[in-house]
């Protein structure tokens, strides 16, 4: 990057316009809004644009489930404060309501009036009952004979049985019957089995919502009953995990209690069927307890997060071209007869990753697979913040304590949605023997750290991974991330004194190549930016490059904000929430805002400073978030190969160019699309190039 002309003197946080941070909650939802433009394209294979409808789908579910949820919770307490951006939070949720709202309308209508014609035109129906050949229904009853009335459990509501209690996310049919003897009407609920097809399939390639079969075939629930009406209906709670952790020693139990109280969370959002009927949606509204602004009408059917099941469909014509990612060119240069020896490549030389274009499997995963079996190796230590269910890492772990091996774990039981996974996790490592810690109190452990300590003959090295994802095989094939293998002794010494903090009485805050949370990822990357402004009045080369999935903190944003008016040029690559308002006049001019959304999710976390021409870059686990600064431990590491630091410089490069596909941040909080160029010829599509760059074996452009 460049320098570019200095701006007026530097402004202080006081005498800054108090709009100048945008809302995170409204930010995150014109993120999911970058993600329903996706199913729009018109360039992207309609099964991908299904699973961008049913992704949507999904993290609009947990969006209602923490962040709505938390901004409820504040109120209800009366601990509400404005936010950043000027707004109280009973101003933020009537936002939410309303712009989500006109999101989840947009969605409905694009499938029905886009996606779902498209798919049929590819040969795949999704079908209303109604649809139905006779045949096809006949069939249908023979599975709903066998498969589906046998879980089926309705439930009356009259004074003899209270309104039942209705799961997060559950799909419901709200039955409404009369009793032909007396002429009564009566409400019952019947709840769709969510471990059933969301989608049946009666045909090849023909498809009914379940809801549909059940609601076909309800006489056979209601025997005697006359059947008026069905509606769908499907509630959204409060499931965000709350625990004290003031006895670390019982927060495992502490935890397993608060998970099964999260089933019971209050409501947050009720969907029903546009269709329904007035009286019955007043009972739910009753019943529930949600308020008008929380009933989001719908065409029908709920819960696209169903559409996976189309996704699923072996179509390979319908997607985009698969992609299976390859050993990085830096661990095959070095390797033995079947796969590459990691220790020994990583003793030469620092090896960069960058999932998933570089295999996941034959690098971080097979580093310790080989470190689990390798007699050399005394001690192994690990954090798992997020893992499958079937994990090779945690089975190299536990092997290498079968095999006598000192192996340390440390679990963050309290990763968001994976707690139950994890406390599984735990038990099964202490069963085997490996020292399971779960960090510190009050803090979690979001680091990606890997060590390996291994006696070489002439010393014993340390090896260590430091990652910007989690070990996961399955999101490593899906995240994009970068992870460094290396055997620095500096890194070593900074990896084991940063396990002896989570693991021990350690008060250690100094390190030699790594930024820790929440001592100094702030105050470092700050000084930094202060450093580049420094340089740019000096008329110093200067220069700031940021990547990560969310920017939020005011004291990072304000320090850039001062490197804008100072003339340094900064470029921010941010996948979901950010605080930052792009290019206002006096304010921003120097800062450009761009978002990438693709086949991969961007996940890793970049932050580079030219330096007066001495690059220096940093790579690791911490967005830009008070969370992630202030109460979690997260690291960053700052390279220190030069063609590392220039491979990471290519990949901004290219995201940057006018030549390639983003989205743009306006100075006014709105993001566009830059899709074509003047010519009205496609943009490069960033992924699709790197993925061609990875298959002849290069890092970037």
């Amino acid at each position: 990057m460049t320098q570019t002309q200095p701006g007026p003197a530097s402004t202080s946080a006081a005498h800054y316009p108090p709009d100048r941070f945008l809302d995170r909650e409204l930010s995150w939802l014109a993120f999911n809004q970058r993600v329903l433009e996706l199913s729009e394209d018109e360039d992207l294979p309609v099964l991908d644009r299904t699973k961008f409808l049913a992704i949507f789908a999904s993290n609009l579910d947990e969006f209602f489930m923490v962040r709505v949820a938390g901004l409820k919770r504040r109120i209800a307490t009366g601990i509400a404060v404005r936010s950043a951006s000027g707004f109280t939070p009973r101003e933020v949720l009537e936002n939410i309501w309303e712009r989500a709202y006109e999101l989840q309308r947009e969605q409905a209508l694009l499938f029905h009036r886009v996606i779902r014609p498209e798919l049929e035109r590819e040969g795949i129906q999704l079908l209303r009952w109604e649809e139905l050949t006779p045949a096809e229904k006949s069939e249908t009853q023979v599975f709903f004979t066998t498969k589906v009335f046998p879980v089926l459990t309705p439930l009356a509501v009259d004074p003899s049985h209270p309104f039942p209690y209705i799961s997060g996310l559950s799909l419901n049919l709200a039955v409404v019957v009369r009793n032909p003897t007396t002429g009564n009407e009566l409400f019952a609920r019947v709840k769709v089995p969510p471990l059933l097809p969301r989608f049946v399939e009666v045909a090849p390639a023909r498809f009914v919502p379940l809801e549909d079969v059940i609601a076909a075939h309800l006489d056979v629930l209601f025997p005697g009953m006359e059947i008026q009406q069905t509606h769908t209906f499907r509630v959204t709670r409060n499931e965000d995990v709350e625990v004290e952790e003031d006895d670390a020693e019982n927060l495992l139990l502490a935890l397993e209690r608060e998970l099964m109280r999260r089933r019971f969370g209050p409501p947050v959002r009720l969907e029903v069927e546009e269709s329904i009927d007035p009286h019955v949606l007043e009972l739910l509204v009753e019943e529930l307890d949600v308020s008008e602004q929380e009933v989001f009408r719908l065409p029908g059917p709920l819960d696209l997060t169903g559409l996976w099941t189309i996704v699923g469909l072996d179509r390979d014509q319908l997607k985009q071209r698969r992609f299976v990612p390859k050993t990085s060119r830096q661990l095959t240069e070095v390797e033995s007869a079947h796969e590459p020896d990691i220790l020994s490549v990583v003793r030469e030389r620092d090896v960069l990753v960058h999932h998933p274009y570089d295999s996941f499997s034959t690098s971080v995963q097979l580093f310790m697979e080989q470190a689990a079996r390798d007699p050399h190796v005394l001690a192994i230590k690990q954090t798992l913040y997020r893992t499958s269910g079937d994990s090779p890492i945690v089975d190299a772990l536990i092997k290498a304590a079968e095999s006598g091996k000192q192996v340390l774990a440390l679990v963050e039981i309290k990763a968001r949605f994976d707690e139950q996974n994890n406390i599984e996790w735990a038990r099964k490592l202490e069963e085997a023997g490996v020292h399971v810690v779960y960090g510190l109190v009050g803090l979690k452990t979001h680091s990606k750290l890997s060590m390996v300590v291994r006696d070489d003959g002439d010393q014993l090295r340390r090896y260590c991974h430091i990652g910007t994802g989690n070990y996961h095989p399955k999101t490593a094939r899906l995240y994009e991330d970068l992870g460094l293998l290396t055997c620095d002794p500096a890194v070593g010494e900074d990896v084991s004194n940063i396990f002896n903090v989570l693991s021990g009485y350690s008060m250690n805050t100094e390190y030699r190549r790594f930024l820790v949370a929440p001592h100094s990822v702030r105050i470092g990357l700050i000084e930094r930016i202060d450093r580049e402004i420094k340089h740019a009045r000096e008329g110093l080369p200067s220069g700031i490059r940021f990547k990560c999935n969310s920017i939020v903190d005011e004291g990072i944003i304000d320090a850039l904000y001062r490197a804008s008016q100072a003339g340094v040029p900064i470029q921010i690559w941010v996948r979901g929430i950010c605080a930052v308002r792009a290019g206002v006049p006096g304010l921003s001019d120097n800062i450009r805002v761009i978002s990438i959304l693709g086949r991969f999710l961007e996940h890793s976390r970049v932050y580079s400073f030219t330096n007066g021409g001495n690059t220096e870059t940093w790579i690791g686990s911490a967005d830009l978030m008070h969370r992630n600064l202030d109460r979690r431990v997260e690291t960053l590491i700052s390279l220190s190969d030069p063609e590392q630091i220039a491979d990471l410089d290519s990949l901004f490069d290219m995201a940057f160019d006018p030549e390639t596909s983003a989205w743009d941040l306006l100075p006014d909080g709105e993001w566009v699309r830059r899709l074509y160029d003047e010519q009205g010829r496609h943009l490069r599509d960033y992924q699709e190039t790197l993925i061609d760059i990875k298959r002849k074996g290069g890092f970037a452009p």
